[in-house]
């Protein structure tokens, strides 16, 4: 695997251009981009900070997904036409950062109002168009959105061959059901994991510092035909200073090192 951090760790401590900095700093492997506001979705912002952003692979981007996905799946062309718009801006950045991945939420659970063909059409519809710019689209598992619970993404992806999945540790804690669940659920289809931990009192910290089997997780996460791009993505919250983001990251590598 490749053990990375997402800027996401570090908002609102720093901004994106700067967190970047700092995951370069702390040892990883990779970097997950999270664009979170319009202003960072244009791609003249990576064209801004396009040194700041050299020198680590970005594994995926993601972004702040009630600003426009939703609205990638409403009954309305023009509706519709305005999610596209934002989707080419980001597609368009991501080609900027060389990223491959897009970690996408979709559609929110509550107020969908779709079936499962009807919802996969507009999503086969997002992946053709992320395809244009060699971006594959990742179904993230999000208690709220979509993917909010097991035995969705296999439905989604017999529907959509294309799809590819995004394995979020703290969705499946907050969804309820158990990870294995999910990691059957996206099993030969997992491109992108997000990694947190949890402690006694259920609160989120960085992996390493909970109760979480992380040799457990890896060899299910290496057994179903994963081995890509494992990020650590809690909040600015969540930790202290920023040498525990670093000791989180070399944790993760001893482990990985040892399943090999």
């Amino acid at each position: 695997m490749k053990i990375g951090i997402s800027t996401a760790s570090f908002f609102p401590r720093e901004e994106c251009e700067n967190a970047i900095e700092k995951i370069k700093e702390l040892g990883a492997d990779c970097a997950e981009v999270f664009l979170g506001t319009f202003y960072e979705y244009r791609p003249e912002f990576a064209k801004a900070h396009a040194e700041r952003f050299g020198g680590i692979e970005i594994s995926a981007v993601h972004v702040l997904s009630n600003n426009f996905e939703p609205q990638l799946f409403a009954s309305s062309r023009r509706v519709r036409g305005d999610g596209f718009y934002w989707l080419d801006q980001v597609m368009r950045s991501a080609q900027l950062l060389g990223a491959k991945k897009y970690t996408f939420h979709g559609y929110i659970s509550h107020f969908a109002g779709k079936n499962i063909d009807e919802a996969a059409g507009y999503l086969r519809g997002v992946c053709e168009f992320c395809a244009r710019y060699g971006v594959d689209v990742c179904l993230e598992n999000v208690s709220w959105c979509a993917y909010c619970r097991p035995g969705l993404f296999r439905a989604f992806k017999e529907r959509c061959p294309q799809l590819a999945a995004a394995l979020d540790l703290k969705q499946a804690r907050r969804s309820g059901y158990p990870l294995n669940m999910y990691i059957e659920d996206m099993r030969g289809a997992i491109s992108h994991v997000h990694l947190s931990d949890v402690d006694g009192k259920g609160r989120m910290c960085l992996p390493g510092r909970g109760i979480y089997d992380f040799e457990e997780i890896f060899r299910r996460l290496k057994g179903s035909g994963f081995d890509g791009p494992a990020v650590i993505e809690v909040y600015g919250g969540d930790y202290g200073d920023y040498s525990e983001l670093k000791a989180s990251v070399e944790y993760l590598k001893e482990i990985d090192y040892k399943l090999k």
